[in-house]
């Protein structure tokens, strides 16, 4: 099942067996024994990729269950031993909110091997449920019996635009300004569209996706080239000569930021040694 569970993982039995410090031919004689022996089939075989089969990754959520628990294990005998070694992996939905608590756990850890992966909310919700890693750090309250979370700050949306927008002469806004206007806006999923357009429903105020962009910095860009106007969190808002924020006076649209990580490992060594961290930071940012 450790062959199995690391090449599930890892993607190839190549790469599991250098996680396993073993040899490619053990990890595949390992997995066809699982096969033969219980008739099930666990990868679908692709040329030289394997894919899970829908058996495959069903065991795979008991497999991660059970090596997650001992790896746990080992990293707490580690941090008795060695004041605190291992590897921290971290899917953040941006650098701006998580780079505060990295600093602080970077220099009290230099040892520990932080990695860190960007992507959205529901991608990264998936990813920490699926033990592909520790922490992890969304937007608003992710509602799952399986995760622990802990509110770390709430942060004000800001809608910018181009200097030489007609909207960026004003000196205040009223949100039913935006009507028709065009925007530069984030694709589905993102939890900053969903709270935007959820606001302007409730107003009654229409405007026009103009275009879908697939990362904050691609926004940026689109905004800065006059395609439309954007909206983006405070915190990720960065000033460019390029770019104006502007300042809409009768709206408090906002976002929760949350850290999250699996129940059962929340008391895991380097993951409750990082939640408190975090918590000291937003008491410090309130």
């Amino acid at each position: 099942m450790k062959a199995f569970d690391a090449t599930a993982r890892a993607g190839s039995m190549t790469a599991a067996a250098r996680v396993l410090a073993i040899q490619q031919p053990t990890v595949s004689s390992h997995i066809q024994r699982l096969e033969v022996d219980f008739g099930v089939e666990l990868f679908h075989r692709r040329g030289r990729r394997l894919e899970l089969t829908s058996f495959g990754r069903t065991l795979l959520n008991y497999t991660r269950r059970t090596f997650s628990g001992e790896e746990d294990a080992h990293a707490l005998l580690a941090a008795a031993k060695n004041q605190y070694v291992g590897r921290l992996v971290i899917h953040a939905i941006g650098p701006h909110n998580v780079l505060p608590v990295l600093k602080l756990f970077m220099k009290q850890f230099p040892q520990v091997n932080v990695a860190v992966g960007v992507g959205d909310s529901r991608t990264i919700t998936e990813k920490i449920l699926d033990y592909q890693g520790d922490v992890g750090m969304v937007l608003n309250h992710v509602a799952h019996p399986d995760l622990f979370g802990a509110a770390y700050r709430t942060q004000r949306l800001v809608i910018f635009g181009n200097t030489q927008h007609p909207l960026a002469q004003r000196a205040t806004l009223k949100l039913r300004d935006l009507q028709g206007q065009r925007f530069v806006i984030r694709e589905e999923g993102s939890t900053t569209r969903r709270v935007f357009e959820q606001e302007l429903k409730e107003r009654g105020v229409e405007v026009q996706v103009a275009l879908e962009m697939g990362s904050r910095e691609s926004v940026r860009e689109a905004v800065a080239e006059g395609l439309g106007l954007g909206v983006v969190a405070e915190t990720a808002y960065r000033p460019d000569p390029r770019l104006v924020k502007l300042t809409i006076s009768d709206t408090s649209m906002a976002t929760q930021v949350h850290f999250i990580c699996r129940k059962e490992r929340h008391q895991a060594p380097l993951i409750s040694i990082f939640l408190g961290l975090a918590h000291s930071v937003s008491q410090k940012i309130a």
